[in-house]
């Protein structure tokens, strides 16, 4: 609960961010002070780019002025610098500092790789941009079911061989078939909302089993076995925490039907790339379109890049021209929550870090 007086609440824009932006900030209550200097933040190389251009340097004057904007705040938008390292610095900085809004939807990562330590992570808030990325995520999804169904890197790999089949192969109808989300939150139930309109019955897991209303079956992470037993996609939005690592194991893909269609948008250390591997190639799964991966940026040597049924995306597929702005918007809606002494949604557990 905040229990901070509007008239000393000043915020610190520590990532690049529009003008436009930063106003709609400021328009949400005239008692709070916006600090935004846009000269000391990285130009955006594209939208949504909240480190900015990695060439960008500040001065030994400027780094100074920012690291004392920041210092001043109560609230930040955006971890300094949008590193951990930047977390852990303001975090032993600032001793007043409340609440940081993270851009990321899944910040445990970052905050747990800042180092710091559960009693300083206690002293204030940090919330996620969760659900903001929950439309391109779920589109994505689809996108990588329907390459999946049908046949998608088989025609490309035709199409670069000027090499007609005499016999035409049959693909997968959406409609009717069954999809595992693993991880019905905000982004799982996107997903799931636009796989139903496909026609496709879908089932998932979540932390808090209940009845989910156009959802078959809900189980937890434990019932994931039996859920893919008989599906024909699954996807993955679940973070990356200890409770996720390589869930997607060996005894998980072969418990998949032969010919599954599997889609990563959550985080890469859910999944065992070497247990995916041995399923892409005994034909468990038949593709796999990828976002995230256990190392990031995929290493030059991983057989995921050359696997002629694995679609490789950089970790860009939450990424869209509107993001800055559903952000700011997330943020403002935050922003008043906090002024009107309310609870935060997409608090990151300083313990479990999701």
């Amino acid at each position: 609960m905040n229990t901070m007086t509007t008239d000393e609440l000043t915020i610190a824009i520590a990532v690049p961010l529009e003008a436009e932006y930063v106003e709609q900030i400021r328009a949400v209550d005239p008692s709070v002070t916006v600090l935004y200097e846009p000269g000391l933040l990285p130009p955006e190389r594209f939208p949504a780019d909240h480190a900015g251009d990695p060439a960008f340097k500040r001065t030994p004057e400027q780094e100074a002025r920012y690291w004392a904007m920041l210092n001043r705040a109560n609230v930040l938008y955006g971890f300094p610098n949008e590193s951990p390292a930047g977390l852990a610095r303001i975090a032993k900085s600032n001793p007043h500092l409340q609440w940081i809004h993270a851009m990321a939807a899944g910040a445990g990562g970052a905050v747990k790789a800042s180092g710091l330590d559960t009693e300083t992570l206690r002293k204030f808030h940090v919330t996620t941009s969760a659900g903001v990325h929950a439309l391109p995520l779920a589109e994505f999804s689809a996108f990588g079911i329907l390459n999946g169904f049908k046949r998608s890197a088989e025609m490309a790999q035709d199409q670069a061989a000027k090499f007609w089949p005499e016999l035409r192969t049959p693909t997968k109808l959406a409609n009717g078939s069954k999809v595992v989300i693993a991880g019905l939150g905000e982004i799982g139930m996107e997903t799931a909302r636009i796989a139903r309109a496909l026609g496709m019955r879908v089932s998932g897991t979540k932390r808090n089993v209940g009845t989910i209303e156009g959802i078959e079956e809900v189980t937890n992470n434990d019932g994931l076995p039996s859920l893919v037993a008989d599906a024909d996609a699954v996807v993955n939005t679940l973070p990356g925490t200890p409770y996720t690592e390589k869930l997607f194991n060996k005894d998980i893909f072969s418990a998949m039907k032969p010919g599954t269609v599997f889609v990563n948008v959550g985080r890469g250390t859910v999944v065992d790339e070497d247990a995916l591997l041995e399923a892409l190639d005994n034909g468990q799964v038949a593709y796999a379109c990828l976002d995230v991966f256990a190392v990031e940026p995929l290493p030059q040597d991983s057989p995921l890049w050359n696997h002629p049924r694995v679609l490789v995306s950089p970790h860009t597929s939450a990424l869209s021209a509107a993001e800055n702005r559903l952000i700011a918007e997330r943020f403002c809606s935050n922003l008043r929550t906090f002024l009107d002494g309310g609870e935060l949604p997409h608090l990151v557990d300083p313990v479990h870090f999701y």
